[in-house]
């Protein structure tokens, strides 16, 4: 079945076109508001500074909001490896859901289903590489949580959106809360900083504080079932499989 999209244009863009060689990044985004409607309203509202490409409704029915070539405000100060406000090169994509502070809630399959057709729509027009699927956490892990631990990375994986480690689950849950030494610590934040991760150094409060939020980011997009900042044994082998299939992600 195709995808029907729909326009309800917002104004919050800037008005230079890009070429479509710039667009290297997929942004996954939640709303974080109550009302869907309202939702639309702020991405709409010329007084909000905020925007996205689409928007992906509770029924699955998605909106361009602004069109892919010009850029759209959702990613705000942002980094990912060395690309730093990823507005300028990326497309995001808005999802329904009220987000953790409003009973942050599962997407339901009909927004799946939305997220699917249309990411392989984009992935394919725009050449975009798996390991740049993002969510907006992952690139701004200080002041965003979304879209949070019960988007569906896994599933989207396996129909080529993004990437998942090939670790089982009983592997995984047998080294859970096994605290790691100074040396694996170490080389877990090697591993996100190979990633994409921008990590910093463990030498003060505010390097550490950041480096807790890059590990929350990092759970709520690997280890979506315990999302707690603490580093342990299950964390650092998921960063081992995915650092070590990382040259053969494309």
């Amino acid at each position: 079945m195709r995808l029907k999209i729909f326009s309800n244009y917002s104004p919050n863009f800037n008005p230079i076109k890009r070429n479509k060689t710039q667009i290297k990044f997929l942004i996954f985004h939640y709303t974080g508001m109550k009302k869907e409607s309202d939702a639309i309203k702020k991405l709409t509202n010329s007084k909000s500074d905020v925007s996205c490409h689409h928007f992906i409704k509770n029924n699955g029915e998605t909106f361009v909001m602004v069109p892919d070539l010009y850029i759209a405000w959702h990613a705000g100060e942002s980094r990912w490896k060395n690309y730093k406000s990823l507005n300028r090169n990326s497309i995001g994509i808005e999802i329904s859901n009220p987000g953790h502070e409003l009973n942050y809630k599962k997407f339901s399959s009909k927004q799946i289903q939305s997220i699917i057709k249309l990411s392989k729509i984009l992935i394919k027009k725009y050449k975009i590489r798996p390991k740049n699927i993002l969510g907006h956490s992952d690139i701004a892990p200080e002041r965003k949580k979304d879209p949070g631990e019960k988007f569906p990375w896994k599933e989207l994986a396996k129909r080529g959106i993004g990437i998942w480690h090939s670790i089982s689950d009983n592997k995984l849950k047998k080294n859970r809360k096994i605290e790691l030494d100074k040396i694996s610590e170490k080389k877990f934040y090697k591993n996100l900083s190979k990633f994409g991760y921008v990590v910093k150094k463990n030498e003060n409060l505010k390097n550490r504080k950041l480096n807790n939020y890059i590990v929350k980011a990092f759970q709520r997009r690997f280890r979506q079932e315990l999302v707690n900042g603490k580093l342990d044994k299950e964390c650092l082998i998921i960063s081992n499989n995915l650092t070590k299939n990382f040259h053969k992600i494309s």
